[in-house]
């Protein structure tokens, strides 16, 4: 079923062509590469100038690959994150049917002071990983602690564990957190790690953890391939019962 463009929305066709071709690469529809330009232009009966601006936005986006001569290729399907529940890495990408890999990159206490007034501390320990799912850079994990239980966390490999299921064991509850998700550009050295241009749009997520009590007990900040790691989540209306009835 064709998804036809509004040519009376404010939305510009570019933008509304880009997320149709979007959501279309994350269900799947296209095995390795989109249609052709003049394709896309009679199904969406828009100009070879809209058709360029939205595939070079995913391009941009590292959702899309040019290569000459052949085509605009697909460069994955993402991972998809569901956020109904608080769950790790591991466990989502577990969950995909992957295999998650963890390097440690850095581990030491620090008192950036907004971080250190976001956990309510002075000082925190901070952990930086990269996450891999199928050996391939995914994510940059970064964890902020207060100390006491940062240390707890560095008597073990964390190159090897799973935070949350460390944190368990240990007697910490994860009871509920606030996350917010934004588009932003790497750093050079977050690109690099990534395997990306500077120039790529990665996904930003930044979370905080309380106890049931409400004490913050991890403040997380994390950057995603965007080409490879979606987040989902399902909603309903107010007025569903109703329907229901």
């Amino acid at each position: 079923m064709y998804i036809a463009l509004d040519i009376y929305s404010p939305i510009p066709l570019h933008v509304q062509l880009k997320e149709v071709l979007r959501e279309e690469i994350e269900k799947g529809n296209y095995n390795e590469k989109i249609p052709s330009e003049r394709e896309l232009m009679d199904r969406f009966s828009v100009s070879r100038t809209t058709v360029r601006e939205a595939v070079s936005a995913l391009v941009r986006d590292g959702f899309l690959e040019k290569i000459h001569g052949k085509g605009t290729f697909i460069t994955s399907h993402p991972v998809n994150e569901w956020l109904s529940n608080l769950r790790s890495f591991t466990e989502t990408i577990e969950g995909m049917g992957m295999k998650p890999g963890i390097r440690l990159l850095s581990q030491k206490v620090k008192n950036n002071p907004k971080i250190a007034e976001t956990l309510g501390v002075k000082e925190y320990y901070a952990i930086k990983r990269l996450r891999f799912a199928n050996d391939e850079p995914i994510a940059i994990e970064r964890t902020y602690y207060p100390v006491k239980i940062g240390l707890k966390l560095a008597e073990y490999d964390l190159n090897k564990v799973t935070l949350y299921t460390l944190l368990e064991s240990i007697g910490i509850i994860l009871y509920e957190a606030e996350q917010k998700i934004t588009g932003t550009m790497p750093g050079e050295e977050d690109a690099k790690l990534l395997g990306i241009s500077p120039a790529t749009n990665v996904l930003a997520a930044e979370r905080l953890t309380s106890d049931p009590r409400g004490n913050p007990l991890e403040y997380y900040y994390s950057v995603f391939r965007a080409d490879k790691y979606a987040f989902c989540i399902k909603m309903f209306r107010k007025n569903r019962q109703i329907l229901l009835r």
